[in-house]
């Protein structure tokens, strides 16, 4: 990369990653992602001469070689739930759709 911000087709982005945006979510998308690029690049600078790769890290989790069957702990997740909705239990929503 070089030192000038990065230009980023935020439609172009949003199409392929299927997202819709709105005109005021392209214009501050527009000044933050290149900032988040450049920051990017300042980490990929970073000296790591230094650092060495740990052999001893290894995959702990544990084959599920005898799994239980399907659904046999439904009824008492959900009833261990504060809310349900019918067989799902109910969050509080975080997220919104703005409809254009």
């Amino acid at each position: 990369m070089n030192s000038e911000a990065p230009v980023v087709d935020i439609r172009a982005l949003a199409a392929l990653a299927r997202v819709d945006v709105s005109d005021a979510e392209v214009a501050k998308l527009e000044t933050e992602i290149p900032s988040i690029l450049k920051f990017v690049e300042t980490i990929q600078k970073a000296d790591i001469s230094g650092v060495t790769n740990d052999t001893s890290l290894r995959n702990v989790m544990r084959a599920d070689e005898d799994p239980h069957e399907s659904g046999i702990y439904t009824e008492v997740l959900l009833k261990a739930a504060p809310t349900r909705e019918g067989n799902r239990i109910a969050v509080k929503q975080v997220i919104t759709r703005k409809n254009n």
